[in-house]
Parts: structure tokens; sequence; C-alpha cells
């Protein structure tokens, strides 16, 4: 047998000695792969502790969500707005650590729902009601066939990423949307489920930013000003077809073919994109 030599320090009586072991060629091997069991356990341990960051960051930053939209936080102003508590408290009373905590505050202050100021804490922004003034604006300046053409140009691209992104319970809720806008019994019931299932596209693409913007064109279209177009364009006639256009789009998403939900959401809209033009301009259809 081969042996490797390895050098140990003893004391003894004051005086000091070095002594040569040595390990065998079994011994080596078989610390070797100690080491190794080692590497991949730390590998294991790191790779799980950032899955559970992406797991929970959030889950984390949706129960912020409901403190700031609870009217839960110190200090004066409207619904919505004041100081959160400090990094400490927040991440004790979420059961979180510090760093999914800030990958959760993070998320909310790229959506625009907090501020962070230097010296001073983390502050909800009331972003809530900066939106709903905005909706109001819009809805004065606007009409349905200039917010389907806004949505023509976000909606797909979401529907696209929704089939990169969407987990296998947000493909579940898909479904579950879908079949709602099918099973609708009138025009106010459809119109509720027919946005639940958009929003549910919107949030399955998780890209916070154009989440923000469809949010905001979907409570303009919503807008009560223009309830007679919208039921017109969402008719009993046309619930049947739109309700299959909505499973068409899940089953593309399902599937993971980014290409084919892109295409099957953009040929939806301009379905009812068409309808809603042949009511405002009776004109043209004949034309």
């Amino acid at each position: 047998m081969v042996r490797i030599g390895m050098i140990q320090s003893h004391d003894q009586g004051g005086g000091k000695f070095r002594c040569v072991f040595a390990l065998t060629n079994e011994e080596r091997m078989a610390q070797a792969s100690h080491d190794i069991a080692v590497a991949r356990t730390a590998t294991r341990n790191d790779a799980g502790t950032h899955a559970d960051s992406k797991l929970h960051y959030r889950d984390a930053a949706e129960r912020i969500r409901a403190i700031i939209d609870g009217g839960r936080l110190s200090g004066p102003g409207r619904l919505g707005a004041g100081r959160l508590p400090s990094e400490r408290e927040l991440s004790e009373t979420l059961g979180v650590s510090r760093r999914v905590l800030r990958q959760a505050l993070g998320l909310l202050e790229a959506e625009g729902r907090i501020s962070r100021q230097h010296g001073r804490g983390t502050f909800a922004t009331d972003a809530r009601h900066a939106q709903e003034t905005l909706v109001h604006e819009m809805s004065r300046l606007t009409n349905p066939v200039d917010t389907l053409e806004a949505r023509l140009a976000i909606e797909p691209m979401q529907a696209r990423l929704a089939a990169l992104r969407a987990t296998k319970g947000d493909i579940d809720r898909l479904f579950e949307a879908a079949d709602a806008s099918r099973d609708a019994k009138d025009p106010l019931s459809y119109e509720k489920a027919d946005a639940a299932f958009h929003r549910r596209v919107s949030a399955a693409a998780r890209n916070p930013l154009l989440i923000a913007i469809f949010d905001a064109m979907l409570e303009t279209a919503l807008e009560g000003t223009w309830r007679h177009g919208r039921e017109t364009a969402h008719c009993i006639n046309n619930q049947a077809a739109y309700a299959a256009d909505h499973r068409k789009i899940v089953l593309a998403i399902a599937e993971r073919n980014a290409a084919l939900a892109e295409q099957t959401m953009r040929l939806h809209l301009n379905s009812v994109q068409q309808r809603l033009i042949e009511h405002a301009f009776p004109g043209a259809a004949a034309e």
C-alpha cells in the first residue's frame, strides 16, 4: 500500500516535536469522498436558501400590501399612507429573514407602493390614491376603442410572459377564470369574470410594472360612463366566443407555447375591438 505523508504537531513536556503519519490510498479516497459530500451539502443548502427566498419574498410583499391597505400604519394621512414599522419589526411580524424582507420591500418600491428614505424609514406612497386620480383623468380623455388599442399593446406580451413564467397554481386559476367567464349568467357577471380572467393573465406574467399599467387600463375600461358600450361588446351572443378564446389562451400558456399565447390573446382582443368599432361606427361596418 502506498502511504501519503501528513504532518501533525504535538506538545510534550513543554517541548514540541513533529510526527509524520500516513494515509493509505483507501483512507485518502474516503477522505476525498467525505469532502465532496460536504461540498454538495453546502451547495444544496445554498440552493435551498435561494429557493426559499424566491418562494417567500412575494408572499411577504403581499402581506405588507395588506398592512398598507388596511390602514395599520403610523402617522396621519389617507388610508394607504404612513410609515411602515422598522425592518426588525416587520421581519419578526412576517416571520421571514431580513434578506427576504428586503427583497419584498424592493419589489414594493419598484411597484411605487413604498418609498425608502435614508435616516427616516420606509413610507407607503399612497399609490392607490394616485392611480384612482389617474384613472379618473384618463376616463375623461379617452374611450373604449382607445383603451383596446392600449390593451393590444400590453396584453399579448403579458400572455407570452405568462407562458414562460406561470406556475402550476397560476395555470389552475387561469382555467378556473376561463370557466367562470363561460358560465356567467348575465352581462354584468360576465364583465366581472372577463376582467378577472385578464387580470390573472397579467399576474402570471410576473412583471410588476406591466401589472400596474394593466390595472390602470382595466380600471379605465370599467369606468361607469362606458357601460352601454361594454355591454354591447360583451352581449350574450359574444360571450361563448370570448370564453372559448379565453380557454385557447390558457391552453397555450399551459403548453408553454409563448408565441401561440401571444397570438391568441391578440386575436381575442382584435375581435373585441372590432365589435366595439362596429357599435361605435355602424356605418363603417356597412362599408
